[in-house]
């Protein structure tokens, strides 16, 4: 699912812009957060798909996943990266800073410009304060491996809008076949 949400715009309460970069995490997956099963922090990873798992990254930022495949299965996409379009001047307020690179590159940075907490976890992603508009053009996608964790880092499960300056890191990608 994490490729086919490159170009995707992603809004909450009006406020947001187009997905450029994803990860995916499976249940079998050393890397993610239901590889060990349930916990109370991770419920919302097992539940059904088309919501919200919001988790607090190193105590410090916010972090977007949505759930996808079965209930009961912790697989999700993170939100790594918008191409900041809408609330610009909101999304600034928030984050303090004026360069609309630095708005949403990144997967803490993205959650504070659209205001996204613990309060949005569990919540549908198909009803306010979500929106999920479908892709205008086609997009070519980028491949690479997951930033940011040590385990299982090498699996090709980073996916970015090819070409994107609003990525949260442009390297190690290349062309998806």
């Amino acid at each position: 699912m994490a490729p086919d949400l490159i170009g995707v715009t992603l809004l909450v309460d009006g406020i947001g812009g187009r997905i450029v970069e994803a990860e995916a995490y499976d249940h079998e997956d050393p890397a993610s957060h239901g590889y060990r099963g349930r916990t109370e922090r991770n419920a919302a990873m097992f539940g059904p798909p088309g919501h919200a798992y919001v988790y607090r990254s190193y105590g410090i930022h916010w972090c977007l996943n949505f759930v996808c495949e079965a209930e009961g299965v912790a697989n999700a996409v993170l939100i790594r990266a918008l191409e900041p379009a809408y609330g610009l001047d909101e999304m600034r307020r928030r984050r303090g800073a004026g360069d609309p690179r630095l708005l949403c590159s990144g997967p803490g940075k993205l959650c504070q410009a659209l205001g996204v907490t613990r309060e949005h976890d569990g919540l549908r992603l198909d009803r306010p304060p979500f929106e999920l508009r479908p892709r205008e053009h086609p997009v070519d996608v980028a491949v690479g491996p997951r930033i940011g964790i040590r385990q299982a880092a090498e699996l090709p499960w980073r996916y970015a809008e090819l070409g994107s300056r609003f990525l949260s890191r442009p390297g190690h990608l290349s062309q998806r076949a």
